[in-house]
């Protein structure tokens, strides 16, 4: 069993607080980790410690803060088999999938790494006699808190962005994946000076008093309560709140594409991580010229996808997604496939294909946030826009189409951060994105995180008057 340790000022120790949470493992419920919950003031000893290295962290030079990041990237990219082991017991993920995650994230580290020294401010025309110029400068003490369905690779976006822009960092990983957080942290610590990165462990108590706690910027994946809670936070410390949380991304199949391509693309979207990503196909809405045809495909290739997914994170997520699919069910909608708790031990469900779904059942309405493709028929891509666009999420939407006008009224009409056309995942490796309504607020990767982790300062520098 994994024993996770909190890491503070450079050192690591149990919890204080005498509580300690076990993590089973989704695939067979056998306990994987130990993880002794941190205290109150076990946090706000990481914050101090913080706080105390920023100043000699933000005078580091970018060059060497670059190079700190390309060493803890080579030692993740060294450790990836150990690291993709440990996060497949904690949340069941195939560890071939974990593995390629976990490159994902040590490519993220990389890019901030190269990124980082080449981060500028601009000088302003002014007088002659004076320099005007606005410099970025780190905001100072970041809290980071990431979520378990993508555990390395997230953190390692949040954690380069920050720690190369000369922030100090308080991480505090998902409960479900605390061991993941703790190795993470074991391999990038020995590359920056104590206190510079700093681990708490612990459930939702410990991410609210981290983040009320006296830092600079509290950066957040996950969902959408905890961002809201995180967001009145920061009203009442001055803290930048930067979030991306919920989604309920749409997926619309427009008239005359291939429906067996688009089933392909749905299937991946809807089952990939057994749903469990912010930016997973929710909801589709497919016109009547290829619903008959598309649906049959999507029920084939959920079948197709049963053998290749992990299970859920838990049970208490299992039951949720079961709740969703069975009031769907009800209320009119028809499983295709799937649908049905499988007996035996672990987290598993199955990837479930929906029909006849109503904007107004939760499937539709609410993040699902596992193996699930509800499906409603649409008349025009019209209405698939319209009823895209009616939901209180607006973190990312994908659209198959042959026609290049309605792909551009798509990118531009629908209320998402991210818009996608004939590709449900994809993009250039420096894409960002802006998520927008409950989905979030502020930019997450691609080199305008590095802006959301800097403040500018205006200066103006005059030489003194002739005479002194």
């Amino acid at each position: 069993m994994y024993e996770a340790a909190q890491f503070i000022d450079g050192r690591w120790s149990a919890g204080t607080s005498g509580r300690v949470l076990t993590v089973t493992d989704p695939r067979d419920d056998t306990p994987v980790t130990r993880m002794p919950v941190s205290g109150a003031d076990e946090v706000a000893a990481a914050v101090r410690a913080a706080r105390g290295a920023a100043p000699a962290w933000a005078r580091t030079s970018p060059s060497a803060r670059a190079g700190a990041l390309h060493a803890a990237a080579t030692a993740i990219e060294a450790a990836a088999g150990e690291l993709a082991g440990i996060m497949a017991a904690e949340m069941g993920k195939p560890v071939a999938d974990a593995q390629d995650s976990i490159m994902a994230g040590v490519g993220t580290l990389r890019q901030y790494a190269e990124l980082g020294p080449t981060h500028r401010g601009r000088t302003l025309a002014g007088d002659d006699a004076a320099i005007d110029l606005m410099a970025f400068r780190p905001r100072g003490v970041v809290a980071v808190i990431t979520p378990w369905n993508d555990p390395v690779a997230v953190a390692c976006g949040l954690l380069g962005a920050a720690l190369v822009t000369g922030n100090t960092v308080v991480h505090k990983p998902s409960e479900r994946t605390p061991a993941t957080g703790w190795r993470l942290a074991g391999l990038v610590a020995p590359h920056v000076p104590p206190g510079v990165l700093n681990v708490v462990h612990g459930d939702g108590p410990v991410g609210a008093a981290l983040a009320a706690s006296p830092v600079d910027v509290v950066a957040h994946v996950g969902s959408t309560p905890a961002g809201r809670s995180i967001a009145a936070a920061c009203a009442g410390t001055g803290a930048k709140a930067l979030l991306e949380n919920g989604g309920s991304d749409p997926l619309i199949v427009d008239a005359g594409v291939d429906p067996q391509w688009a089933a392909g693309q749905a299937a991946l979207g809807a089952f990939a991580n057994s749903g469990q990503i912010c930016v997973a196909v929710e909801r589709i809405y497919v016109h009547r010229d290829v619903a008959e045809a598309f649906t049959d495909a999507l029920t084939a290739e959920a079948a197709a996808w049963g053998e290749r997914i992990g299970p859920l994170v838990d049970r208490r997520l299992r039951d949720t997604v079961h709740a969703q699919v069975s009031a769907a069910v009800r209320a009119g909608a028809t499983a295709l496939h799937g649908g049905q708790i499988p007996a035996g031990a672990g987290a598993w469900y199955p990837p479930t294909v929906l029909t006849g779904c109503a904007d107004d059942m939760a499937v539709m309405r609410e993040e699902t946030f596992g193996p699930v493709a509800a499906t409603a028929v649409v008349e025009s891509f019209e209405e698939a826009l319209t009823r895209a666009s009616d939901s209180p999420y607006g973190l990312a939407a994908t659209v198959l189409t042959a026609s290049m006008s309605h792909a551009q009224r798509a990118w531009r009409e629908l209320p998402a951060g991210t818009v996608k056309i004939n590709a449900v995942f994809g993009g250039a490796p420096g894409g960002s994105a802006h998520p927008r309504r409950a989905s979030g607020q502020g930019f997450g990767y691609g080199p305008e995180l590095l802006d959301e982790m800097t403040a500018v300062t205006a200066a103006h520098l005059e030489a003194p008057p002739t005479g002194w």
